[in-house]
């Protein structure tokens, strides 16, 4: 004997024969069940798909682990202070402090599944930690990933950092449409050389190579050698047309100082001669508003003034040249010599952005 029951499928009501005795759902086929198949997935270490929610999931976080992984995770959570344990990216601020004031309360860690108790620690979340710990060198290489990509954006060509990091000296140059400039400073900040030169004369006529060689050849002869030579790099959008003279002078300025100052090139094939982006400058030193980069003047006026007042100043001119700097600095206050003040920044901004790699 059998019952008709009314079912829906695909939209429609269909009917089908349930036998006497026997459950619904014995007799409805598997393509009409709407809900998916939720059995657990083998968890590794990285899955990328881990819910966070999930604070069941941390019987499963020893699983993932040797023992003696285990143990040396457990050696960390355990006995590292506060400072030791944000060294690990992941547990900087609130994270290492919950660590430290749940030991602190419930004593030692005995398990990695107990670290799923201590608030901010998702499953997602205690992966990632438990894998910091045991490969702390990751960090570091990603750290180091991501220094080289910003110092690929502010510098080319890309350079070798090992090369940077040793550097004695540097000679950073700024060029303009009336002035180039130039500042020549060792690895201490100290300011060996600073001065400019005219050349507002370039711009007028037909641009001639041979006009450009001259002048450019003999600011060359005066700029002092270093282990770097720093052009600023203006970045003018060749779309406005209006600029186009503009771009072009800047273009061969640059041309001509890396041919006359890459010297041993085609001997070694090191590049001595690197481009700097003038927004990078800027923003180093808190100069820009939004695209529009302010003038450096009052900065350099200021590095000048603590080089006399501080015991440890942020740039050290020579006692026997400051007298003399001064009075430059003073003769160009009222002719807007930007060239002057930016081959200063620029050379500052070199060593502490890309040789030190520290802010100030």
């Amino acid at each position: 004997m059998s019952v008709r029951s009314l079912l829906v499928a695909g939209g429609r009501w269909r009917c089908f024969p349930v036998p006497l005795g026997s459950s619904l759902f014995q007799v409805i086929p598997n393509s009409y069940c709407r809900k998916k198949c939720t059995a657990p997935k083998k968890i590794i270490p990285n899955a990328a798909f881990c819910d966070e929610n999930t604070k069941d999931s941390g019987n499963e976080l020893d699983k993932l682990f040797s023992s003696e992984q285990q143990a040396s995770i457990l050696h960390v959570l355990n006995t590292a202070s506060n400072k030791e344990l944000e060294a690990f990216r992941l547990l900087r601020g609130r994270k290492s402090v919950n660590i430290i004031e749940h030991r602190e309360k419930f004593g030692p860690f005995q398990h990695l599944e107990s670290l799923m108790n201590v608030p901010l620690f998702q499953y997602k979340t205690a992966i990632q930690v438990c894998n910091s710990i045991l490969c702390p060198e990751t960090e570091g290489k990603k750290r180091k990933f991501q220094d080289n990509r910003l110092l690929r954006k502010l510098i080319k060509p890309e350079i070798e950092r090992e090369r940077l990091k040793a550097v004695t000296s540097i000679v950073s140059i700024v060029f303009g449409t009336r002035r180039i400039a130039w500042a020549h400073l060792d690895r201490k900040l100290a300011v060996l050389d600073w001065q400019q030169n005219d050349c507002c004369q370039l711009m007028k006529g037909t641009y001639l190579s041979s006009a450009y060689l001259q002048k450019i050849s003999s600011v060359v002869s005066k700029i002092p050698t270093a282990d770097f030579y720093v052009l600023e790099k203006i970045g003018l959008s060749i779309q406005n047309t209006s600029r186009f003279p503009l771009l072009l002078h800047f273009h061969i300025m640059e041309a001509m100082l890396y041919a006359l100052l890459n010297k041993t090139f085609a001997q070694d094939g090191q590049h001595r001669v690197l481009s700097m982006n003038r927004n990078g400058v800027g923003k180093h030193f808190e100069l820009m508003i939004g695209d529009t980069r302010t003038s450096g003047k009052e900065l350099v006026k200021q590095l000048l003034t603590e080089s006399v007042l501080k015991e440890d100043p942020r740039v050290v001119f020579p006692k026997e040249k400051i007298v003399r700097y001064r009075q430059m600095f003073s003769s160009t206050e009222q002719k807007r010599a930007e060239e002057l003040y930016d081959s200063l920044l620029q050379a500052v901004a070199f060593y502490e952005l890309a040789v030190f790699d520290t802010e100030p």
